[in-house]
């Protein structure tokens, strides 16, 4: 046997090793966090919290965006280069709040997913017709409540683009333009700019109170 056959060999049987434990270690992590007594009911009631909690941080700081582009934009006298590190300041945070919430959200949707497909993996398990029909309504009627909560988290989330975007295009002005006619070009961008935030800040609200009722629901 040639050397590049027994190489192109031992690369067949680790890909056919590695296939071999990927499939066997299909959503470990749910599975060893069974075995300790936390099912993934207790999961995404967790980490419907975290989602929320996020989209409060995440409201907090878009205010406190607002605020710190309302003062610079409204000064008379404004050192430009600590107006632009101010603000570019508040857009990489806002950036990354925005981030934590769409991150919540897809780890949300990774439980969900799981839970789902389990529970309607089991009412074919029934022997007695009548349990399975009412943990088939359970479970309609849970996802009906999963999938509501999902929309008002993803319009929230949705929401946060265009204020990113305003917000990105005004601290990039700021950064090509450090002379004195930026900060007053920026004037008019202000109340655009509001708007967004005051529409994100409502959306939010409409999505954490979503997630507090899922979580009283799930914990019922």
């Amino acid at each position: 046997m040639t050397n590049t056959e027994t190489v192109s060999r031992v690369k067949l049987a680790f890909c056919l090793l590695f296939t071999l434990f990927l499939g066997a270690c299909a959503n470990p992590y749910y599975s060893a966090m069974e075995k300790v007594g936390i099912h993934k009911r207790d999961i995404m009631v967790d980490r419907v919290g975290d989602a929320r909690d996020s989209q409060e941080a995440a409201q907090e700081q878009f205010k406190s965006a607002l605020e710190k582009f309302g003062s610079v934009v409204s000064l008379k006298e404004t050192d430009l280069k600590r107006a632009y590190e101010q603000l570019n300041d508040e857009y990489e945070a806002c950036v990354g709040a925005a981030e934590k919430v769409s991150s919540r959200i897809d780890k949300i949707e990774s439980v969900a997913d799981a839970l789902f497909d389990e529970w309607a993996d089991e009412i074919k398990l029934y022997e007695n017709k009548e349990l399975a029909r009412s943990s088939k309504k359970q479970l309609d009627t849970t996802r009906t409540r999963y999938r509501e909560m999902m929309a008002r988290m993803e319009n929230a989330e949705k929401s946060m683009d265009p204020v990113l975007k305003i917000f990105r295009d005004n601290v990039l002005f700021l950064k090509h333009n450090l002379n004195a006619q930026a900060i007053g070009s920026l004037q008019h961008e202000f109340a655009g700019l509001e708007a967004e935030i005051d529409k994100l800040i409502m959306r939010m609200g409409e999505a954490i109170a979503s997630s507090n009722a899922f979580i009283a629901d799930m914990q019922t």
